[in-house]
């Protein structure tokens, strides 16, 4: 189904509204024109596209009526100010990673991912199916906000480290790249986190100023040459098993739109949300096969870092339900969904995925044994 169709009868309410002509829905729209700057350059691609989809899902279903004019980070504010900007007024709208704000505090980090949260899968189910839209809601309405989902990279790689990492001691004194609660996870296990802007992390890698850094995953991460001075990539970024990227409205914004125009809105951000992980899905093999042959030696986290970092995290949130506006309920109710989630994911999805991985180890894939080729030349350890 053309985007602009589909878009136009979920907004006005199923199949009866799909017989309206769009130039007759365009005459009973209302001119709305707002600014929505991101929290990304637009050299990144895939994350920056979030925002531009749904602007464009938005005019397209509204023959320009609702127009939303897309800024990369920098243009009107610093990425990291995006949702400041919308909570002074300054835009109507920002497409971010909540996570960024965990200054203000620590819930604002449950709207993107915690370490050891959900998947991507998860945290959609739990959004949109288990309370956790109402729930973020009900704390980024009191800090002038209305959240709407619009993105996911899905599982991160864990980065990109100057030498190989043995096991947990390895980690000791270790300066790299990381930031939010991940990187106070880290700093409990003697990690040494620094906060450095994506432009300036292959300078410090390569001059030695940082051992590590962790960015998003191979098709971003291939862009920036990280491989060229830190050729150990590790897997997985237990600190993102998602990431969420949403969209951020301002209440007033969002309280001034027509109903028709907050459902399309909100149809767009959903769109935007499948497309952006889609495109992930698609792109990470070719860029991890190719990084694979340009160097990048795959290594998997020692089980000792993992264990100590979980540890970490659960000794963290403990603290932070205590301490936290909004922390306890929105953390519980998600933590309630993993167990169940994680449960079923065991039960058919990862049998399949394991036999399914164990045929392509072997080369028995179709493509593979009609000499298509797979990933490889990376020890996995």
């Amino acid at each position: 189904m053309h985007r602009r169709k589909f878009l136009t009868t979920a907004a006005i309410g199923g199949a009866g509204a799909g017989a309206l002509a769009a130039p007759a829905i365009a005459q009973s729209s209302p001119q709305v024109q707002w600014r929505c700057t991101s929290s990304f350059p637009q050299a990144l691609d895939t994350i920056y596209g979030g925002a531009t989809d749904v602007a464009d899902y938005v005019r397209e279903a509204t023959d320009g009526a609702f127009d939303i004019q897309v800024f990369a980070g920098g243009e009107i504010v610093p990425g990291l100010q995006a949702a400041d900007a919308v909570q002074n007024g300054t835009v109507e709208m920002c497409h971010t990673a909540a996570y960024y704000y965990v200054g203000k505090s620590p819930t604002w980090a449950l709207g993107a991912v915690v370490p050891y949260g959900l998947n991507n899968r998860g945290m959609n189910a739990w959004l949109y199916y288990g309370g956790g839209l109402d729930l973020l809601n009900g704390f980024y309405n009191s800090q002038g906000l209305h959240y709407l989902p619009a993105g996911n990279t899905g599982t991160q790689m864990g980065g990109w480290f100057r030498e190989e990492i043995g096991g947990l001691s390895d980690m000791d004194g270790l300066q790299m790249r990381i930031a939010g609660l991940a990187g106070q996870i880290m700093e409990q296990i003697g990690v040494v986190p620094q906060q450095i802007a994506g432009g300036d992390i292959y300078p410090a890698l390569e001059r030695g100023t940082i051992d590590a850094a962790e960015w998003i995953g191979p098709y971003d991460d291939e862009k920036l040459g990280f491989y060229q001075v830190a050729p150990y990539y590790y897997y997985p970024g237990w600190w993102e098993g998602n990431l969420t990227l949403n969209v951020f409205v301002g209440n007033d914004a969002w309280n001034g739109l027509p109903d028709t125009y907050k459902s399309l809105l909100q149809t767009a951000c959903r769109a935007a949300n499948t497309e952006m992980m889609a495109e992930y899905d698609y792109k990470n093999p070719t860029a991890l096969r190719s990084l694979v042959q340009q160097g990048a030696q795959l290594r998997a986290f020692p089980d000792d870092v993992l264990n100590a970092t979980y540890d970490a995290a659960l000794a963290l949130y403990s603290d932070l339900r205590g301490s936290a506006d909004g922390w306890s309920d929105i953390y519980d109710s998600m933590m309630a969904f993993q167990a169940e989630h994680f449960l079923w994911q065991q039960v058919a999805e990862q049998n399949f995925a394991r036999f399914m991985q164990q045929k392509q180890a072997n080369g028995l894939l179709p493509a593979q044994i009609s000499g298509a080729g797979s990933v490889g030349g990376g020890s996995a350890n």
